[in-house]
């Protein structure tokens, strides 16, 4: 179990303890076709911490995260949220559960604004009151000043804060996050790092973030998962891995 990254974390909406599992997967097996991408993964996601998966292209990290959200159907294992099997649940269930996933490629809807492309993140919630609304925006400034600006005018940085907006209307309990930093400003990937850990220690959001960009990831990240054709190679602390040259050269291609 890691020890929290900075300052204590407010207990997860989930009411499940910062630093106990809130997600599980268990001996997770998906392919595609005659190509095994996942082979027996498992791996825990605390609650209140960012858990970092790791590894070179290919080694099944999108997967993994379209595995857990039901994207994916496993062939083996299952996946628990708060100790329930939610394995093969739809994925608006999924949502209604509490996870929330961000596909890489920030898929905004181009034609539509900022605002109603934070709209679109309440469907499954039905009703949500304006202080959700203003609450995404205080977290993502930026796009606050952009609200009435179609989608497509947005910078890379914009659509990715939009899409993390859209998803926290959801109020999950755990965030999966798929390559965020892809393509972006090394000063725009931390900023959004930088507020993703802010959520994590003053509201006990958890978010699973999957990253190639392994010295940023690492740097925000509270524990480490590294994966190799498939299989788990190593967890540990973030720290841990950083501090770790022969497996970072071997791995994590820094």
């Amino acid at each position: 179990m890691s020890e929290p990254h900075g300052s204590t974390a407010v207990s997860a909406g989930s009411g499940t303890a910062p630093g106990t599992a809130l997600l599980q997967v268990q001996g997770l097996t998906s392919a595609y076709g005659p190509v095994r991408a996942l082979d027996g993964v498992t791996l825990d996601a605390e609650a209140g911490r960012i858990t970092a998966v790791l590894g070179a292209n290919g080694a099944g990290k999108t997967t993994l995260l379209r595995t857990i959200s039901g994207l994916v159907r496993p062939q083996a294992g299952k996946v628990l949220l708060d100790g329930e099997d939610i394995t093969r649940s739809a994925v608006e269930a999924m949502v209604s559960k509490g996870m929330a996933h961000v596909p890489e490629g920030r898929g905004v809807i181009a034609e539509l604004t900022v605002d109603e492309n934070l709209r679109v993140g309440s469907l499954f919630r039905g009703k949500v009151g304006k202080d959700e609304y203003d609450r995404v925006y205080d977290i993502f400034p930026r796009i606050a000043e952009r609200r009435n600006n179609a989608a497509h005018t947005l910078s890379g940085g914009e659509r990715q804060m939009l899409v993390i907006g859209r998803a926290l209307l959801a109020q999950p309990r755990i965030l999966l996050l798929d390559e965020p930093s892809l393509g972006l400003a090394p000063r725009i990937v931390a900023q959004i790092f930088g507020l993703l850990r802010q959520l994590v220690d003053r509201e006990g959001l958890s978010v699973l973030l999957v990253e190639q960009n392994a010295r940023s990831a690492l740097s925000v990240a509270d524990v480490g998962i590294v994966l190799n054709l498939g299989k788990v190679v190593v967890t540990d602390q973030a720290r841990t891995l950083m501090a770790d040259e022969g497996l970072r050269h071997a791995y994590l291609g820094f």
